[in-house]
């Protein structure tokens, strides 16, 4: 197959999508990689019908490679994942109306296109907050507000990240839960919470809890995504969905990169569509070939609102 790949510069070196596009190339298949900071882009001839069997993003929020992702969709090109899902999930206040939406258990959004409008409209009651960039990732400018006192202290820091969003806190015991799904199996590490750095946490491979696994499985279906992460808080009242990625690091998988690799060619030759999700153990990979391993086992605006371990 031949596949392009759409890498930004902040990704170049990274081991995800790079070992994923080296399993590719070992087992035969012909990648192309673009990436899209820091080239000129010949638009109308990169996104010639028929020239790749599937596009797959790796991409800094915020940065041209999704513009690129939306061309070659819109001609009626594979994306993995779909391009529209993609845009739903990066802009984290409509992921929360839609999530909330949907029944998913996110935590009550506010959104704000300037910190001020957050600090003079959002309830002391609602303190403390969670404060983020509406197109953040990777844990870059989370803040845990205390006070309206805090808040207005931070505006100037907070003036530069544009649309932000605002949640109150969900209390949790410093530990998050991210879950992966990849080939249509899900995977779940523990790791500190950026909100409690001082907590000693190490990162680990755990079990995914049947309702984790439930409410997982669900995220997909909501946001259309086939290749995701997701990261849960375990609150007083149940498991709580603080962030969904596209194509996220999915580190602690075990043989990550030909798992990836493997859900991509299978999305490539479905044209985009999904495999069903499955909770199940991951059974032993037990031949390669030039299609990689065997298939895996189965004003502030306050926004509307197959269980079992895998490892």
């Amino acid at each position: 197959m031949r596949l392009c790949f759409l890498v930004e510069e902040h990704y170049r070196h990274d081991g995800m999508p790079v070992e994923v596009i080296h399993q590719l190339t070992a087992w035969g298949h012909q990648v192309d990689v673009l990436r899209p900071g820091g080239s000129l882009l010949r638009m109308t001839d990169l996104v010639r019908a028929g020239s790749h069997d599937a596009w797959v993003l790796k991409t800094v929020s915020g940065g041209p490679g999704l513009t690129l992702l939306e061309a070659a969709a819109a001609v009626g090109l594979t994306t993995v994942n779909d391009a529209r899902a993609i845009r739903g999930v990066r802009d984290k206040a409509l992921a929360a109306a839609v999530g909330r939406g949907r029944g998913l258990p996110l935590p009550p959004t506010y959104a704000a296109a300037r910190p001020e409008i957050l600090l003079a409209e959002i309830p002391a009651a609602e303190y403390p907050l969670v404060v983020k960039p509406a197109d953040g990732s990777s844990g870059r400018a989370v803040h845990l507000v205390s006070s309206p006192e805090r808040l207005a202290a931070m505006l100037p820091e907070l003036a530069a990240e544009g649309m932000l969003i605002a949640q109150p806190y969900v209390p949790n015991s410093g530990v998050d839960i991210k879950v992966y799904c990849v080939g249509g199996e899900l995977y779940a590490t523990e790791r500190r919470s950026p909100l409690h750095p001082q907590r000693p946490a190490r990162e680990r491979r755990v079990p995914v809890p049947a309702e984790v696994a439930a409410i997982a499985a669900e995220v997909g279906e909501v946001y259309g995504l086939d290749l995701y992460g997701v990261d849960v808080l375990l609150g007083p009242d149940g498991p709580v969905v603080v962030d969904v990625n596209d194509f996220p690091s999915f580190r602690q998988v075990p043989d990550a990169a030909a798992r990836v690799a493997r859900a991509v060619l299978d999305l490539a030759r479905a044209g985009g569509a999904p495999a069903p999700l499955t909770a199940t153990v991951p059974r032993p990979q037990e031949r390669r070939g030039p299609d990689g391993p065997p298939p895996l086992a189965a004003s502030a605006v306050r926004l509307a609102a197959a269980a079992g371990e895998t490892l």
